[in-house]
Formats: C-alpha cells, sequence, structure tokens
C-alpha cells in the first residue's frame, strides 16, 4: 500500500463513527462523581483544587471504561492513586529544574510505553499518568499545595470508585454478555452448518468468555451461579457441532441423513440462543419444547447411525447441561479453587515485570513504541515551550496519548484528535461567548461534556475528543481563563502533537508486515502441536492427559487471533508484503485453519479411557508434530515446507483396523499440501 492511500485509509477510520451499544446509566454515574468532585472542590477549595481533583474523577471513570475483567473499582483506585503520584513526583523534580523535569518525563514516557506488555489497559491508564505530569506539575505553587493537588486527585478516584460500589448498574453485565455472546456464536455456527457443512467458526466469542470467566478470588465468591460452567460446554459443543455436519465424518451430503442432521442443527441453535438471552438477562430459560423434541430422539425417523448418530446424541446431552446450567439458581456458585482465579493488583507487579522484561530485547514493536514515546514526548515538550503559546504541554500530552504500539491506531487516532479538537473547541467556545458562563456553570458545562464523553465513548476516538476538548475549555474557564487565551493555543498545540506522533512513527515504525511470516509460523507450530496432542488421546486413552489437549488449544487459539490482528494490521501499513503477499497469507491461512479444523473433528470422538489404544496414531503424532515444527521453521526461513515425515508414514501404513484415523490423517496432509502450495513462489 502506497503512504498516501494508508494516509487516507488511516484519516478515514480516524474519523468514523461506529453504532454501538450505550451504557448510559454508567456515564452517568461517572459524571455524578465528577459532578460531586467538582462541587465539593469549588466550594471548599477553590477552581485550582477543582480542577486537580476533576483530573482524578475524570482518568478514573475513563479507567473503567477500558476492556478489564477486573473489578471496576480496582481500577478506579488504581487509576487515582497512580496519577497522584505522578503529579506530586512531577512538581517536586519540575519545580526544582527544568532539566531534570525532562529526565523524569522521559523516564515516566518510557515505562508508560513499556506497560503496553502488560495490555491496552495498564498502557492506557499509564499514558494518562504522562498526560497528567504534564498538565498538573504548572499549578501548585509550593510542595503543600502540591500534595494537596495530589491528595484531591486521589479523592477524585476514591469517589469513582465508593459509586461504583455503591451503586452497581448491572451486576456482571459484561460477563454476562460474553458468555451470552459465546453461546450465540454457537447458535449462529450451527446454522451456518445447515448450508455449509464446512463453515468456519471465529473462536473469538470463546476466548472473550474464557477471559471473562477467569475472576479474582472474591468474585468468585459472588459470581452467579449460572455464570460457571455453561462456558465449558459451549467449549465441548464446538466440536461435536463440525462433526455432525462434516460430510466425511457425518450423515452423506445428500439424501435423508443430511436432511435430519440440518433439522438437528436447527433446533441446536434455537435451544442456544434460548440459553443465551436468558443468561444475558439473568432470566429463567424458556426451553423450546419442538426443538427438544427433536434433540432426543436424533435416530426418529431411523436414519443416523455410527458416527452422526453418537455425535447427535451427544450434542443433546452437551444441550440439556447448557439449559440447566443457565437457569437462574439452578446451580452452585463456583468454590474458588475451582474457579480460575486471576491475581489481584498488588500480586500482578511479578507477572507486568515478567510481560516488560520480555519485551527488552531487538525488535520488540512494545520496545521500539516506548523509545517512539520517550523521544516524541520530551521534543513535544521541548518545542511546546519554545513556541510563542500558553499551556505549552498540550503538544506532548497530545502526542503521549494518540500514541499506540501499531501504525494503524497511532496516525487514526492523531487525525481524530485534532479534528475533534477542532469542532469541540468550536462549538465549547461558542457557548462561552454566548452564556458568559461563572464559575459554577462552566463547572455544570465541564460535567455534562465528560458524560456525554462517556456515553459516546465507544463510538469512535473523535466524538470522545470532540467532548474532551470541550470539557477542558470549560473547566478552565471555570478558573477564570478567557476562551481566548485558551482556543487558538490547544487547537495550534494539538496539530503540533499529531504531527510529532506521526512523524515520530514514520521515523522509527515497528511494522507488522515484516513479521507476518513469524506469526505464520508460530500458528502453524501451535496447530501441529494441538492436533498430536488429539492423536496422542487415541494413542493411550487411559494413560494421557486430557487436559494436554485444553491446553494446545488454547495455545493455538491465541496463536490464531495474533496471526489475524497481524494481519490486519499489515494490511494498512505502506509497506511492501517482503515475500507474503496477501493472496498466499489469504490462502495459507486458510490452510491452516483447516488442519486446525480437521483435529478438532478428531476430537469430538476421542476414545474413551477403557478403549484399547488405536495403531499407528502415536507414530502418526509424532511425525505430524516434527513435521509442523520443521514446517514452521521453513516459513519462517522463506522455504516451501515440505511434509515427507507425514507422506511417508502414509506410504507405509500397515495397520487395516485403523481405517478411519487413517482417513483423518490424509485429510491432514491434504491441509498441510495447502499450505505449501499457497507459499509456493
Amino acid at each position: 500500500m502506497s503512504w498516501l492511500r494508508a494516509l487516507k485509509d488511516t484519516a478515514r477510520s480516524g474519523m468514523t463513527v461506529t453504532r454501538t451499544p450505550l451504557e448510559p446509566l454508567v456515564a452517568l454515574r461517572a459524571a455524578v462523581g465528577l459532578a460531586i468532585v467538582i462541587g465539593a472542590g469549588l466550594t471548599l477549595l477553590g477552581p485550582g483544587a477543582a480542577a486537580s481533583s476533576a483530573f482524578g474523577a475524570f482518568m478514573a471513570a475513563i479507567a473503567t471504561f477500558q476492556q478489564s475483567w477486573r473489578p471496576r473499582p480496582a481500577l478506579a483506585l488504581a487509576s487515582g492513586l497512580t496519577l497522584a503520584v505522578s503529579t506530586f513526583v512531577g512538581y517536586l523534580v519540575g519545580a526544582s529544574q527544568t532539566g531534570l523535569f525532562l529526565l523524569l518525563l522521559a523516564l515516566w514516557a518510557f515505562v508508560a510505553g513499556l506497560l503496553w506488555a502488560a495490555g491496552p489497559t495498564a498502557g492506557i491508564i499509564a499514558s494518562g499518568n504522562v498526560a497528567i505530569m504534564l498538565v498538573t506539575v504548572t499549578l501548585p505553587t509550593s510542595v503543600p499545595q502540591a500534595a494537596g493537588h495530589a491528595a484531591m486527585i486521589a479523592a477524585g478516584g476514591v469517589v469513582q470508585a465508593l459509586l461504583i460500589v455503591l451503586f452497581p448498574v448491572r451486576r456482571w453485565g459484561a460477563h454476562r454478555d460474553a458468555l451470552a455472546d459465546a453461546l450465540a456464536a454457537e447458535a449462529d455456527y450451527a446454522r451456518r452448518l445447515r448450508h455449509d457443512p464446512v463453515a468456519p467458526f471465529d473462536p473469538q466469542p470463546l476466548m472473550k468468555a474464557r477471559a471473562a470467566a477467569t475472576v479474582t478470588v472474591r468474585q468468585a465468591r459472588r459470581r452467579p451461579a449460572e455464570l460457571h460452567g455453561a462456558r465449558g460446554l459451549a467449549e465441548r459443543i464446538r466440536p461435536v457441532l463440525a462433526s455432525l455436519a462434516d460430510p466425511a465424518v457425518g450423515a452423506p451430503a445428500e439424501g435423508p441423513a443430511r436432511d435430519r442432521v440440518r433439522e438437528l442443527l436447527a433446533a441446536a441453535a434455537v435451544v442456544l440462543d434460548r440459553a443465551a438471552r436468558a443468561i444475558r438477562q439473568g432470566e429463567p430459560v424458556r426451553p423450546p419444547a419442538p426443538e427438544l423434541a427433536v434433540l432426543k430422539a436424533p435416530d426418529l425417523p431411523e436414519l443416523l447411525e455410527g458416527a452422526p448418530l453418537r455425535a447427535a446424541r451427544r450434542l443433546a446431552a452437551l444441550l440439556d447441561d447448557v439449559l440447566e446450567t443457565a437457569e437462574p439458581g439452578s446451580g452452585r456458585t463456583a468454590d474458588p479453587g475451582e474457579a480460575m482465579l486471576r491475581p489481584t493488583l498488588p500480586r500482578m507487579v511479578p507477572h507486568v515485570l515478567k510481560a516488560v522484561r520480555a519485551e527488552l530485547r531487538p525488535g520488540s514493536p512494545v520496545l521500539r513504541h516506548a523509545v517512539r514515546v520517550t523521544v516524541v514526548a520530551c521534543a513535544g515538550y521541548l518545542i511546546g515551550g519554545a513556541l510563542p503559546f500558553g499551556h505549552g504541554y498540550w503538544a506532548p500530552m497530545a502526542s503521549v496519548m494518540v500514541m499506540r504500539p501499531d501504525f494503524s491506531q497511532t496516525w487514526s487516532r492523531a487525525v481524530a484528535r485534532f479534528g475533534g479538537t477542532l469542532v469541540g473547541v468550536g462549538v465549547a467556545t461558542a457557548i462561552v461567548q454566548v452564556a458568559q458562563p461563572g464559575m459554577y456553570l462552566s463547572g455544570f458545562l465541564a460535567v455534562v461534556s465528560a458524560g456525554l464523553m462517556y456515553v459516546l465513548m465507544r463510538t469512535g476516538y473523535a466524538v470522545a475528543q470532540t467532548f474532551v476538548s470541550a470539557y477542558v475549555v470549560f473547566l478552565l474557564g471555570m478558573g477564570g481563563v478567557r476562551w481566548d487565551q485558551t482556543v487558538p493555543d490547544r487547537i495550534a498545540l494539538t496539530l503540533v502533537g499529531g504531527i510529532l506522533a506521526m512523524v515520530g512513527y514514520a521515523l522509527y515504525p515497528a511494522w507488522e508486515t515484516p513479521r507476518l511470516r513469524t506469526r505464520l509460523a508460530d500458528w502453524l507450530a501451535a496447530v501441529g502441536r494441538y492436533a498430536a496432542a488429539v492423536l496422542g488421546q487415541y494413542a493411550d486413552p487411559a494413560g494421557a492427559r486430557r487436559a494436554d489437549v485444553r491446553e494446545a488449544l488454547l495455545e493455538t487459539r491465541d496463536a490464531r487471533i495474533a496471526w489475524q490482528e497481524a494481519l490486519d494490521r499489515a494490511e494498512g501499513e505502506p509497506v511492501r508484503h517482503r515475500g507474503l503477499s496477501r493472496a498466499a497469507a489469504d490462502g495459507a491461512g486458510d490452510a491452516v485453519a483447516a488442519l486446525g479444523r480437521n483435529a478438532m473433528l478428531l476430537e469430538a470422538h476421542l476414545p474413551d479411557r477403557a478403549h484399547a489404544p488405536v495403531p499407528g496414531a502415536a507414530e502418526l503424532a509424532e511425525a505430524l508434530r516434527a513435521a509442523t515444527e520443521a514446517g514452521a521453521r521453513a516459513v519462517r526461513e522463506r522455504r516451501v515446507p515440505e511434509w515427507d515425515g507425514v507422506r511417508i508414514l502414509l506410504a507405509d501404513w500397515n495397520a487395516p483396523e485403523s481405517g478411519v484415523l487413517r482417513g483423518a490423517a490424509e485429510q491432514l496432509l491434504d491441509s498441510l499440501d495447502e499450505v505449501a502450495e499457497a507459499l509456493r513462489p
């Protein structure tokens, strides 16, 4: 993609407004917290303290809107307390010497960039700390005042946390939605299988549901019973649906048996939708009687036999368990020892340090992002101070808040921030000129602007930035700053900050395109380990660990998501494909997905522990593991992978009693050949 087209696409994506479900009550709660803090500050301590506490309450509320499964009060407290520390330390250093503050800014920006290794929520909170240091270091005039400002900022975070505890809105709503979305995705999958027996399935909803099911010890004690168990059942339903529909292991592609399979799939979709709706709303399940009758008697009329009939009966049993689990109050709350536990925030420190250390290596995109943010923030601070404007910190603050580890987000957010600033400042300025608001009315308008930002935050960065800009204008007006002292400065310095962010990425990029082969190789190797783990269950049904298959499957999903995200990011980058064109990437990705699907079909019919070992399964598992590992190395080294080991094994196969396994092995080899063909020059 050329630079011109890349710039055009990123600009368009930055200004795009998306339709998304709104959470007005959650936004109202956050706005009320901000109003309490501003009102108390204005009444008791004056506009300066009110502005400081507003920073804490405003940023703490933003932290609670991030995509995190942690308790929201903990996020608000973490944000408020770290903002307070950043404010106080920044003033202590900045009040003494500008050069020393520049070193502190570089350290804070570098650490904030590295914290993206711990996830987007940590990265966003850390970026807010850099921004707050730049802003509030200019407000206090003494150390006691700096301590007071820091205390007010921390109080803003505490107020938001208390409101979340005292006035919960749709408790466990996000966790319910994640589980319901997983069941609804499987219902959609069942419907698509009726028309396309080999339809693909995106594991993202199941992965999101698993992340939502990983809770803290305190959450595990309070979690509703219907949120425990259904996710595991959904995981087991997916391979059963695929095996029932696939003509290779299920019913024939056409005929009465296929019609019966379509009826079963349609009934399963209805049952899954009912369960999803009940879990989402926390209401009793309304079991669909006609569909349950179809599922409970899959052999009536007598059309199915063998593997399809076993899959249909297993599907009916799993769906019965789903309906029972989804019924509110029908099960027990999970014991903390049985749940997938998430460490508390203090205990997360070693995990975060480990993730950060892993990124301290040449070529790491997170390390490059940290270096880039550090240089741009320091350059923006110096340039903003040298320009003939007030509030020079706006330039580095804009840079820090728009910069992300990847190209598309950085450039699109830079464009969106400037566009949103232009609109927000313009509207707020017009209101100020017409209404001439005083201190309290300015505070009220600031709260309204923040509330609208909270409501519309997920619709697009440009929309959110529009209301943030208006919020800042009203907040500064609350302290008596005239609009003509802020509007030109903010627009000009926001433009400078956005340009610095974009230039920084252009000069020191972290392109995803050259890493596509590595991502593809990781996915191929992970799928090979998953297939080998499944075959290991056939080789030793009594002694094999069932957990091995589960762990390998989760690794496969992580690798697949990493590949897809890398592919999406690379699509918008203005660089050449460097040996892996879009067509080759699509073809190889489809082939690796087919390889994983064939392994999943084998998983759907795992033998029980009393079953005798299947001849040839152990040799096939080892050959497949070795071949995919060698193939992954070939992909990384830009060579075409070969599968001679698996091919020779199948040619010498002498176990006629394991014909089903041989047929599955041939399907696996066909998928591997498709991978090689897609990568062939």
